[in-house]
């Protein structure tokens, strides 16, 4: 399964820029891998790992902006359609199980 958060931080001050940037690190430190600008997602390998990521986030909620987060199955994940301008073969879309890369 997957971990599917959205945020939305005001980034207008130093200060909200800080604490954006200090946010997005935490994110990446914590397995989080960007999808979209404010959109990053976490593969976690059971209901136990989902739990305790959720539970890592809620500890760490910046003071302002909004935070949602979702937990999809692989399989929902792999019917996701993507529409770029251009073929870009590095994206993953799959329900496998093991990914080798």
């Amino acid at each position: 399964m997957r971990a599917l958060l959205l945020f939305d931080m005001p980034v207008e001050t130093v200060a909200q820029r800080k604490s954006y940037r200090k946010f997005v690190k935490f994110l990446k430190k914590n397995g989080f891998v960007m999808f979209q600008k404010s959109v990053y997602v976490k593969i976690c390998i059971n209901r136990a790992a989902m739990d305790s990521t959720v539970n890592t986030i809620s500890a760490n909620v910046p003071k302002d902006g909004s935070i949602a987060m979702l937990d999809i199955t692989e399989r929902q994940f792999s019917n996701a359609i993507f529409f770029t301008g251009e073929f870009k073969s590095d994206t993953l879309n799959t329900d496998e199980r093991y990914i080798e890369v």
